[in-house]
Formats: C-alpha cells, sequence, structure tokens
C-alpha cells in the first residue's frame, strides 16, 4: 500500500513514511492509493483488538505484524475503562458508540492512543534518528489526547497551540496541567482556525524546516491530517457493525446511518474510508453546530468560510476550515490533484469555493442550535436516562431531522464524542441544574448526583493538579515560541 499527495499524485510515499511527515511537503494530504475490502463474515467474531490488527496490516504494509500488535497492545490496555474500549449503547431506537472511555475522556484518545507507537516503529522502519517535534492544533479534545499520548515517548517533543477563549474550562485544565518534560502547550489569541494555519504555515516552511533539521529535528503531527491518526478511527466503525451483528440487531450486509459530530471532518471522513473498504453504510450523517460551513457546502455545493466563527457549547466543533474535506474532494473528484490545487486556492485567496452538490449523495448535513442541544440533552435524559455531552447531542438531534425528513427507518449509529463531564456547566444547565456561583467542580459534583453517574478519574483528579502551563502568543509569534522551547535560535524570515 502506497500512500500519495492529494495535491500532486506523483508524490509516492510508504505507510511509514505518511506517518512521519504528518504533512506532504507540497502542502497536500496523503490518501491510500487505493481501499482494501474487509470480508464481513470472516471478522463478525473478532475483540476490538483483533479487528483493529485486520484493519492496519491491510495499510499499513511495511510494518511487520509484530509491530503492528505490540502497538495495538500498547494502545488499547488497562488505560481504557471498559473491556470493550468502544461500548454500544441502545437509546430508544438508535444506539450511541461511545467513544470516550480512554484516558482523556474523548473519542481523540482511540487513535492517539495508538500514534505515539506507530509513529516509533515509523522512525525505526525508516531508520530515522532525529528527535521528532510534534506539532499540532486543537480545538479542545486533540490537544489532551495528544500530550497524554506523547507524555515521556523517548526521542519526541508535543507542542500544542490551542484558542484561548475556545475551549472548555476542564479541556483547557487538562492540558495546562499536564506533566512531562517533552511536553509544550500555548493558548493562542484567536480561534482554532487561526492555530490550525499557524501550524500549516509551519509545516509549509521551508526555512523553518530546514533550521529544524540542521538541529537534529524534523516535524511531524498529531492532527487528524496525519493519516496515522485517521486509519485507526476506522477500526470502531467496523467494531460497532459486528456488535450490532452478534446483538442481533443487524442482518449481515444490512445498511446503517451513522451521525457523526463534525468540524474538521476526520471522524466522518473514517467513516466515509470503512464505508469504502466494505462497511454497509446508507447514509453519512455530518452534523454541524452554528458554524455550519459544512452543512451549507453539501446542501449548496458552495464552501464558504467567511463568516463569523460562533462560540458555541460544543466548542471541539467551532471551526470553519475542515482540513479533512480535502480528502474527501480528492475521492469524489477521481483523485483530481489539480482540481485540488485549485480549490485549496481559491479558499486560501478568496475564502470560498464550488463544486457540484450533487457529488456528496452519500451525506447528509444539516445543524444543530444552541436550544436544540441543550433542549434534547434535557429530553433525552428524562425519557431514557442517558447522558450526552454537547458535541453528542448535536449529532444526536441531527440524525433525528434526517429521520423526519427522509422518513428513513434505518438503524442508526450516534457517535458519542466525548464524556458529558468535561461540559458540565453547559449538561448540568440543559438538565435545570442552578450553576450560578459554583465552580466547574462543583458544578460537576452537583451533576453526578442529579444524574447518578460517578465522576471519571480523569476528572476528578484534575481538581487538585498544578497548571505548569501558561504559555499564551498571537499568532504570528508561533514560530518564535516553537524555536524559543526548541532551543533553535532567533533568526527567521
Amino acid at each position: 500500500m502506497d500512500y500519495i499527495s492529494t495535491r500532486n499524485k506523483e508524490i509516492v510515499v510508504t505507510p511509514s513514511q505518511a506517518i512521519i511527515q504528518g504533512i506532504s511537503t507540497d502542502g497536500g494530504l496523503f490518501v491510500p492509493v487505493e481501499f482494501p475490502q474487509m470480508s464481513l463474515k470472516r471478522i463478525q467474531e473478532l475483540s476490538y483488538k483483533e479487528l483493529a490488527y485486520e484493519i492496519l496490516r491491510l495499510l499499513l504494509t511495511d510494518f511487520s505484524e509484530k509491530q503492528i500488535k505490540d502497538c495495538i497492545d500498547k494502545a488499547y490496555d488497562e488505560k481504557f475503562d471498559t473491556e470493550g474500549i468502544a461500548p454500544l449503547i441502545q437509546v430508544g431506537d438508535d444506539y450511541f458508540l461511545e467513544l470516550y472511555h480512554g484516558p482523556t475522556l474523548a473519542f481523540k484518545d482511540m487513535a492517539l492512543s495508538i500514534l505515539p507507537h506507530l509513529l516509533k516503529a515509523s522512525l525505526n522502519i525508516n531508520n530515522i534518528k532525529e528527535e521528532v517535534v510534534i506539532l499540532t492544533a486543537t480545538s479542545g479534545d486533540t490537544g489532551k489526547a495528544a500530550l497524554n499520548g506523547f507524555t515521556n515517548v523517548d526521542g519526541i517533543k508535543i507542542i500544542v497551540f490551542y484558542p484561548e477563549s475556545g475551549v472548555s474550562k476542564i479541556q483547557k485544565l487538562q492540558m495546562n496541567t499536564q506533566e512531562g518534560d517533552n511536553t509544550f502547550v500555548v493558548g493562542i489569541k484567536g480561534n482554532f482556525d487561526d492555530a490550525q494555519n499557524g501550524v500549516k504555515e509551519l509545516f509549509n516552511n521551508m526555512n523553518f524546516v530546514e533550521k529544524l533539521k540542521e538541529n537534529n529535528y524534523i516535524l511531524s503531527s498529531a492532527n487528524s491530517i496525519n493519516i496515522g491518526r485517521l486509519i485507526p478511527q476506522i477500526v470502531y466503525y467496523f467494531h460497532s457493525y459486528i456488535a450490532l451483528l452478534g446483538e442481533g440487531k443487524l442482518r449481515i450486509g444490512e445498511k446503517i446511518n451513522i451521525s457523526v459530530p463534525t468540524g474538521n471532518f476526520g471522524n466522518i471522513l473514517a467513516a466515509y474510508y470503512a464505508k469504502k473498504m466494505g462497511l454497509p453504510i446508507n447514509k453519512l450523517i455530518c452534523a454541524s453546530n452554528d458554524n455550519k460551513v459544512l452543512t451549507d457546502f453539501f446542501n449548496t455545493g458552495e464552501y464558504n468560510k467567511i463568516r463569523e466563527l460562533h462560540l458555541t457549547t460544543s466548542p471541539s466543533m467551532d471551526i470553519l476550515i475542515s482540513s479533512n474535506l480535502e480528502r474527501l474532494l480528492f475521492h469524489i473528484s477521481g483523485e483530481d490533484d489539480e482540481l485540488i490545487i485549485e480549490l485549496m486556492n481559491q479558499l486560501s485567496k478568496n475564502g470560498y469555493y464550488k463544486m457540484n452538490s450533487t457529488d456528496f449523495k452519500e451525506f447528509y448535513g444539516d445543524y444543530s442550535t444552541e436550544d436544540e442541544v441543550a433542549n434534547i440533552i434535557n429530553k433525552t435524559f428524562k425519557k431514557y436516562d442517558y447522558l450526552m455531552d454537547t458535541h453528542t447531542a448535536v449529532a444526536y438531534n441531527v440524525s433525528r431531522k434526517y429521520k423526519k425528513d427522509y422518513n428513513d427507518n434505518t438503524k442508526t449509529l450516534v457517535v458519542s464524542t466525548a464524556s458529558p463531564y468535561k461540559f458540565a456547566s453547559t449538561v448540568a444547565s440543559a438538565l435545570g441544574i442552578g450553576i450560578e456561583d459554583k465552580d466547574e467542580f462543583e458544578i460537576i459534583d452537583v451533576l453526578s448526583k442529579k444524574s447518578n453517574r460517578s465522576i471519571p478519574e480523569a476528572v476528578k483528579n484534575l481538581k487538585d493538579k498544578t497548571v505548569i502551563h501558561k504559555n499564551s502568543c498571537n499568532t504570528e509569534d508561533m514560530r518564535s515560541i516553537v524555536e524559543s522551547f526548541l532551543k533553535v535560535g532567533e533568526t527567521h524570515d
């Protein structure tokens, strides 16, 4: 299996090289040259770890069997609080795929628990001795999950940028209390798109990249722009399907709908990749919050980032530039790399581009307002005694809109991406709990008693942790602060 750039199909790399680079030298994203097919009959009895091996061995072909199994064993161990890794919970006629049972209580753990081990193996495969600098932007959850995964990994440093006013209090505390001499966290005076654009500019700045090389560093990423982040996410979609088969909820080959709360488009793209590999999916439901740039795109064909960014109660989705959409455009367009360059240039120069909306019939796009999010959290708890976070609520609400609009009774998988305790103030408020004059941890205690659910240790332990990272900068100073942390000098263009 080789990987090619979305902006130049002539750039061909191995799986391990794609993982190390993170982003192609031309600014494009790496995609597999083909999608191997999975046999549902053959995998329907497999555990999560066994299934992960079957999928990863097809997509990471320059890894040995031992390397892949070692990575899987190190990733999916006792750090997850449930043996099934990604449990499936029935709520009414729908099924919630809970992806927040890892150490940082968000779906990012599913891939970022294994990425550090895949990266270390990749370095060994390519006999690379330089130290790796993981440079990543986060809208909240990627940051902590990446920090947790890469902390104290020998030969790797990790630098995380996040929007200071664009994450929840718990998310910010999770990142800024992160221990480890190889970790560095910086708040950006701007939004997630500013942080993400700043990181991309550093990757594409050859002067900066060369200076790092001179100092024995190479760059990589932990965002879902890294194919090593994306591939492990394919696993849980197949896992959920075979879980439904095992429970007798599906017949083999029967199609399902999947509703995903979406900002950077990586999680729903992994579902699309699962479909390309043989998972029977009827409709991919792309659920947005008030930052509905993707909703508008799937309904009109125009992607337009020229709009106000709303700070919502689902902050991990407060994004106007969905990087992974580039991969979908590449596949849908018949791998037209010249078109991708044109579209990305239009987005950069003009702030928008236009395509034919009928090209995306596999997708349904809609959004949830803040009132709708609060309302469905409240109603679902009262009716089903099921507690969900704000991002999951966005996806559940949009899935219900789809069912109503299309009178579609296909079984639906709602992707539950974070623990409600990461967004306790908003969830508590939605349930009618008074939060005035209470700090975040008091609210968490009240929410626990109201919902009769124990507080996860990862949240409980935060209360007494020391804030280590107090760094802040403007986007134009991102390079300087990286160079300062790495001690590579101050001179640059």
